[in-house]
């Protein structure tokens, strides 16, 4: 791990975010970024960073990784529609957990502008750091919703961080398993997913020990099943030689940290005892290796402790501790929700840690054994990334590979040589090697990187 070194830091906000409503008593506020952003200010966080609103996703964006027809329904469907188009909401699961309200898609594309924004200026060498508070929505599939998400703005980075970077690793801190990032890079050797989340009879209930990834993404999915009322030292105990591990077999260029905050403690909808600083140390240590990094939200349900957290978390990330104290009330929007509590930490409660010693250190030793097993420091000559129009059987003839494996893990995306032939005059350098036998993409990204190079004329 290198010294830290001064970093640059880009901080992306769109304050209507916070006016979009999935509904009455549904547990995703995303009132919860605006209350995040007041705290930011208030604590004086922006004096050391630059503030950005985004540009919406495009739909085209959208689709390098969603399919048209799934794009075209969010588009359509509203909370007064709902009851015509049931065939379709049962295909694309928009219904109780992930409900259609008003201004869907123009949610969907908002959150994930942030997280395109912040990968497409770390492309460009703009900033160190870019946070996205209102992204990490980790849970959407290709072709339908999930876990209160819609449309994965972390794949879609992704996605862009892996036009100029040849491995991207990506660590999720959410007590749900990022089953939707993980699905969509799991025969792939460009991205490497690692979670750490509750595992057993609990949403989405996928992520165990023995989930690895397949073809040439075997190996590069990594799992760390934990167990309810687990604590800042458990945590901290397998996060950091984990993470360590990780990043020195497999020497990634960029990292997408995804800081779910329903894993701290008295979250609504989780079951870990995670304070705010336990949660945040995850932050610093990643900081540390001084690589790139893009940080994004996730879940988080108790909307004042994840406030509290995700602005705490941004102090982190620019260097400036914050609190004790809450702001004044008089300089404070949202005092109301936090009542008599006047603190920026979260708390750990006297909740039972299911987490032996012995249980933790056999989960590290098995997820060690798997990373020995990988290859270190993966080549992408010949290696491709998800998208449209992939022939599975043409790519990846190992007669070992689960049949069982999803449609919508079959596909790659497809870059064609002039990706960025409108972007300027200017000779653009590819650090990936790109193949050419596929022929032109029916959509080419030269639109964010457009607007960088003209913002910076």
């Amino acid at each position: 791990m290198s010294t830290e070194s001064k970093k640059r830091i880009n901080y992306f906000y769109d304050h209507i975010i916070g006016s979009f409503n999935h509904g009455s008593g549904h547990p995703m506020k995303p009132l919860r970024v605006r209350m995040t952003h007041n705290l930011v200010m208030k604590y004086g966080l922006y004096k050391r960073m630059e503030i950005f609103r985004p540009r919406p996703g495009t739909i085209e964006e959208l689709t390098q990784f969603h399919t048209d027809d799934y794009i075209n329904f969010l588009s359509r469907v509203t909370a007064d529609n709902v009851d015509t188009c049931i065939k379709d909401c049962i295909k694309f699961n928009v219904g109780d957990d992930c409900p259609a309200f008003d201004g869907l898609l123009e949610y969907c594309r908002r959150a994930a502008g942030g997280s395109l924004e912040g990968a497409a200026r770390i492309n460009n060498g703009l900033c160190d750091i870019a946070v996205n508070w209102a992204g990490g929505l980790h849970h959407a599939k290709k072709q339908e919703a999930s876990g209160f998400c819609y449309v994965n703005d972390i794949v879609i980075a992704i996605l862009e961080l892996l036009r100029f970077h040849q491995r991207v690793l990506y660590i999720d801190i959410d007590i749900h398993h990022g089953d939707g990032v993980e699905e969509a890079f799991y025969t792939t050797d460009r991205v490497m997913t690692l979670s750490f989340h509750n595992f057993g009879e609990y949403f989405p209930g996928t992520g165990d020990i023995n989930d690895i990834g397949i073809g040439k993404g075997k190996y590069y999915a990594v799992n760390f099943p934990l167990r309810e009322g687990i604590d800042d030292e458990s945590y901290k105990s397998v996060f950091e030689p984990v993470v360590t591990r990780a990043i020195e077999w497999y020497q990634p260029e960029v990292i997408v940290l995804q800081c779910g905050a329903d894993s701290l403690s008295g979250d609504r909808l989780g079951c870990f005892n995670l304070s705010s600083k336990g949660h945040a140390h995850c932050v610093r240590f990643v900081k540390k290796f001084n690589i790139p990094m893009l940080v994004l939200g996730g879940g988080g349900y108790t909307v004042r402790n994840v406030s509290r957290a995700w602005a705490y978390e941004t102090g982190v990330v620019v260097g400036q501790e914050i609190g004790p104290e809450l702001p004044p009330r008089s300089e404070h929007d949202y005092f109301e929700y936090f009542g008599h509590d006047n603190k920026i930490d979260v708390l750990s409660s006297n909740m039972e840690n299911k987490n032996t010693r012995e249980y933790l250190e056999k989960i590290t030793l098995k997820v060690f054994e798997n990373l020995d097993r990988s290859r270190h420091t993966p080549s992408v000559q010949l290696q491709e990334i998800p998208g449209k129009n992939y022939d599975f059987d043409e790519h990846f003839d190992d007669d070992n590979l689960d049949e069982r494996v999803p449609k919508r893990l079959r596909d790659k995306h497809i870059v064609p040589d002039n990706e960025y032939y409108d972007s300027s005059d200017e000779e653009c350098t590819f650090k990936i090697p790109i193949p050419n036998e596929y022929g032109p993409s029916r959509y080419v990204r030269s639109y964010r990187h457009k607007l960088i190079k003209n913002s910076q004329k």
